[in-house]
């Protein structure tokens, strides 16, 4: 795999530093073969004196030495803020120098012995992030605003329109937001997997993607899977692929999520939910940079970058005896930790209106405008669901909006079913107030003292257009909660796809893609 380089730039200069004469010598001829200039040392020492004498794009170490550790030269490549990208070597099953090796700044890392079909790939990935430094860069606003060291004139500009515009969809300009763009900046210029920790409904998906935009895969696919979604006997050919006849149903050759992310960012969502039995098999091919499709015999080298995701303690759960020490160390290399919305509050105007434009231009609808009582009570809300919970309120209130503006009396009701809908499931229907035809107790009660009894509230003067906005309320909130998939919305109450569609147009009700209900039969 060699880098197109145009005739007036200069080859990629490497250095290479191992001890064994016969591997070094290995090493060595393979890059020359892909045009590279190469120089060669066997010990920390003579290293040193080469990279005393000139500059290099990547450096290739072994992590033992005569005179020495490969982690010196790292540290030392760290501490003198060299531009050269450092890969190194391991022998087999010393998971943890790679993984000490990648937090002290290296690039990437090869087990021993090293495959040279991705011996080429890693170098050459090096390479690519070390002269992506010479581009000619574009000043990004978010990532600017918070360099990495704390120091104004160390920026870390992003130079991709992906990036870019990834970073833009991180939606808020507060401290919190303001670290979590810089970090994200900094590690997606390394190979190390990232661990993207959060509660729910505060953005991972968003994280991971922003950190594969802004690294010199952004080209590549991002495959997002969530572990806690597979059923168990299905993990290992989804993860890892299958031969055709490897078990019934098995007409074809299919590939893997390994395989799908190939020279691209594999996202695991939910990582703490993947079963013990599953994890060992995942930290293998982590650690290997290979897999075994079901049916194979054959181990098939894959190069994916890991970006990982939990909202759960994976510390507790490691002590629990429910994950796996030792993928928990090689999945946490770098941590982002994503704020929680209520850490964040002076982000909700501009949360809310880049919530409520992608809300209306999904339906086809102008963007109702939001009050300042309107965004002062929300303000109040203890918003647990966090964006995501956010997002439904909206979503709700636009559905329910008559006009340009939303109004707090829309609301009504709203509040009490954000606040289930960030708990437990419950039954849909305690959420929302019983007609007052129906508010009447069943057996006498307690008489109370005149001082504490609260007035009945006042009969509808109109019964038929107060039960249908409680019934147009209910199926809101179902349609919300099952993502505005019809068929699931009728399952949670009870009816049939037909009876939910006809109840959708009678009361028209509006749906995210515009329609009303009365022709849809795309019920995905």
């Amino acid at each position: 795999m060699s880098i197109p380089t145009p005739s007036t730039q200069r080859p990629a200069q490497i250095l290479v530093i191992d001890d064994e004469p016969d591997l070094r010598t290995l090493y060595e001829l393979t890059l020359l073969r892909e045009g590279y200039r190469v120089e060669a040392a066997g010990s920390v020492s003579e290293a040193w004196q080469h990279l005393e004498a000139g500059r290099f794009d990547a450096v290739i170490t072994d992590m033992r030495l005569p005179d020495g550790q490969g982690m010196e030269i790292i540290h030392r490549i760290q501490k003198d803020q060299r531009s050269e990208r450092c890969v190194v070597m391991t022998a087999y099953g010393s998971a943890e120098n790679a993984v000490e090796a990648l937090k002290a700044g290296a690039f990437d890392y090869l087990t021993k012995p090293v495959d040279l079909k991705q011996f080429r790939a890693v170098v050459a990935s090096a390479v690519q992030a070390r002269q992506a430094l010479q581009v000619p860069q574009v000043p990004v606003r978010a990532v600017q605003a918070v360099p990495a060291s704390g120091n104004p004139g160390d920026m870390l500009p992003v130079t991709s329109g992906t990036g870019i515009a990834a970073l833009d969809r991180l939606v808020g300009e507060s401290e919190p937001m303001r670290l979590v763009k810089s970090r994200i900046a900094k590690v997606a210029r390394g190979m190390a997997p990232v661990l993207v920790r959060g509660e729910s409904g505060t953005g991972k998906e968003l994280v991971a993607r922003a950190v594969h935009a802004c690294s010199q895969r952004s080209d590549g696919p991002f495959v997002a899977v969530n572990c806690g979604a597979i059923p168990e006997n299905l993990l290992e050919a989804e993860f890892f692929g299958a031969k055709k006849g490897s078990y019934t149903g098995s007409s074809q050759d299919r590939d893997g999520y390994f395989q799908a992310a190939s020279a691209g960012t594999l996202f695991l969502d939910e990582i703490g939910d993947l079963p013990l039995a599953m994890q060992s098999k995942l930290l293998r091919a982590i650690q290997e940079r290979s897999v075994r499709s079901i049916g194979s015999t054959q181990e098939e080298a894959v190069d994916v970058r890991i970006v990982s995701a939990t909202h759960k303690d994976l510390h507790a759960e490691v002590q629990a005896g429910r994950f796996r020490q030792d993928l928990f160390y090689r999945l946490n290399v770098i941590e982002i930790a994503v704020p929680a919305l209520r850490e964040r509050r002076e982000d909700l105007p501009a949360l809310c209106a880049a919530l409520l434009a992608r809300i209306a231009q999904d339906g086809g609808l102008p963007v109702p405008h939001l009050s300042a009582d309107l965004l002062r009570r929300l303000a109040m809300h203890p918003l647990d669901g966090n964006v995501r919970e956010l997002e439904n309120l909206l979503h709700r209130a636009v559905a329910l909006n008559d006009g340009d503006e939303l109004h707090l009396d829309l609301m009504g009701g709203f509040t009490a079913a954000a606040e289930a809908a960030a708990s437990a499931p419950a039954p849909l229907m305690p959420a929302f107030p019983a007609p007052a035809a129906f508010a009447a107790p069943v057996a006498p009660m307690p008489a109370a003292p005149a001082a504490s009894k609260a007035a009945p509230p006042p009969l509808p003067s109109d019964l038929q257009a107060y039960l249908d906005q409680q019934e147009r309320e209910i199926l809101v909130r179902a349609l919300h909660e099952s993502g505005f998939n019809r068929t699931a919305a009728a399952a949670r109450l009870g009816m049939s796809l037909r009876q939910i569609r006809y109840r959708i147009a009678r009361l028209g009700i509006t749906t995210p893609n515009g329609d009303d209900g009365a022709s849809s039969h795309a019920d995905d």
